[in-house]
Order: structure tokens, then sequence, then C-alpha cells
């Protein structure tokens, strides 16, 4: 059988390809580009061109995301994000008890789960600061791409605001004040852990699975060992294409249970 999983994000669209129960291809696209370029809009339904995207032939497409309460794909499953993510993961670890830490482009979740289902789940999505695209901006502040930014974790400049646009006029503030590049840059990294951490010990255990895009941030990841009680942090092979792997990854087991 032949698969295809989408993940709409709302800074980039994620494809997963399996046949025969396995990931066999992936590709991944920026949003607005994916949109413009690949889509057209017909009675509230998104139709893809599968053709022009060189992906045909696919027994079933399932899709999620962030853009799942605006568009629908047209001939998709559409199945909510937290079981997206929750089924990925599972997949990817072969973990079944753990807890997920899943920050994309414009929120963060954390999701307890408890015999391979959510059992319970935090969403934020009410501000910038707490995701990804948080740390875009402040590397533009800082005048670095993003893979330098996320290298940097020790002696981190002190950032108290809680909101991405008076962050930024924070961090200029700290650069005045003459902190090198790199207190500036772990200070961005350690102001978005503290943001996340309230959430994540909300469900203590023994597993601490990282998804998105932002768990290839190093410095992130440091912080978490170090001040979070997990015995085992988890990186995915995927962890950006987590919940279009989740996709793939639900209708296989939901094909089997009705069997």
């Amino acid at each position: 059988m032949r698969l295809l999983g989408i993940d709409l994000g709302s800074r980039a669209v994620k494809l997963a390809i399996f046949e025969e129960d396995k990931l066999a291809e992936s590709r991944i696209y920026d949003t607005a580009a994916f949109y413009r370029d690949y889509c057209t809009n017909a009675n509230q339904k998104i139709s893809v061109d599968f053709a022009k995207l060189g992906l045909e032939g696919f027994d079933k497409v399932i899709s999620t995301g962030y853009g799942r309460n605006n568009v629908n794909v047209e001939n998709a499953t559409v199945i909510v994000e937290l079981k997206a993510h929750t089924f990925g993961a599972v997949w990817q670890t072969g973990l079944q008890n753990f807890t997920l830490l899943d920050i994309g482009g414009q929120d963060s979740k954390v999701i307890s789960v408890k015999d391979s289902r959510m059992a319970d789940m935090v969403l934020n999505d009410k501000c910038a600061a707490s995701c990804g695209r948080y740390l875009e901006n402040m590397a533009g502040v800082l005048g670095i791409d993003l893979d330098e930014l996320i290298r940097y974790h020790e002696n981190p400049v002190e950032l108290n605001s809680t909101c991405a646009v008076f962050g930024e006029s924070e961090l200029i503030g700290k650069i005045s004040e003459g902190y090198d590049i790199g207190e500036l840059a772990a200070g961005v990294n350690y102001s978005l852990f503290k943001r996340i951490k309230p959430i994540v010990e909300r469900f203590p255990g023994d597993n601490l699975v990282v998804s998105g895009g932002v768990a290839r941030n190093e410095a992130l990841i440091s912080y978490i060992k170090k001040e979070l009680g997990f015995k085992q942090v988890v990186i995915p092979q995927e962890p950006q294409l987590n919940g279009a792997i989740g996709c793939c990854a639900y209708y296989i087991a939901t094909s089997r249970n009705k069997n």
C-alpha cells in the first residue's frame, strides 16, 4: 500500500510517503510557496496538483496540521494534529509511554502519552515567543543565521520579556550594552526554554521525546537535559516530519484494528 501523509504547518508543509508500511520518501516545502505553486482552491477545499509535484498513485492521502481548520485537502482523510504527532512519535521511537514536546513554527504543544495513546496535553498558540518563529526573528535581530544561533548555550544573557515583540526590543538593548554574540544567542535559546519548561514539567516521566524543527536546537536540548528530570531525551530520526509520518502511522494502525 502506498500512503501519503501531509502536515500543513504554518511555516512548512511536510510530506511523508509510505510504501509497504515504511517511510520511502519525504519532502518539505515552504507553506506559502506550496499553496501558491501546487494548489488550487475550489468549494472550500484545496486541490493539490500531485502530478506537478511528481507524486501520484496513492492508495490513501491523510492530512493534518496547523492549516486544518482553514483548508481541507481534497480526497484526503483529515486527522487532528495532536493525534498525528502522537502516532508519529510512537512510530519513530518505539516508545509507548513518554512526554512529547513539539515546537512548531507558530505554536508549541506538550502531550502526555500512555500506552501509545494521548492521555493529556497542553497547547500554547497564544504567543510567538514559545515557537520557532521567535528564534528566526531573534536570529535576524542578531544578524546571524538560525543554524549558528542554535549552537550557543553557555553564559546566556538574561532576557525576561514574555512577549516576542518586546523581546526583540530587549535583545537590542542587550546588544547596546556590549554583550558578545554567543551570550546574546544563548540568551535567546534559554528564553525559549524558560517559556516551555513549566508546561513540560506538568507531565513528568522517564522519557521525553522532542519533535518539530526546533528539536535540532542543540542549546535547547542541552538545557532540557540539565534542568528537567527525564532519564532519557529522545530526538526522532525525522523530528520535523513527525506529523506527516504520524498521518501514515495512524492509518496503518486503524486499518489493522479494523481487520
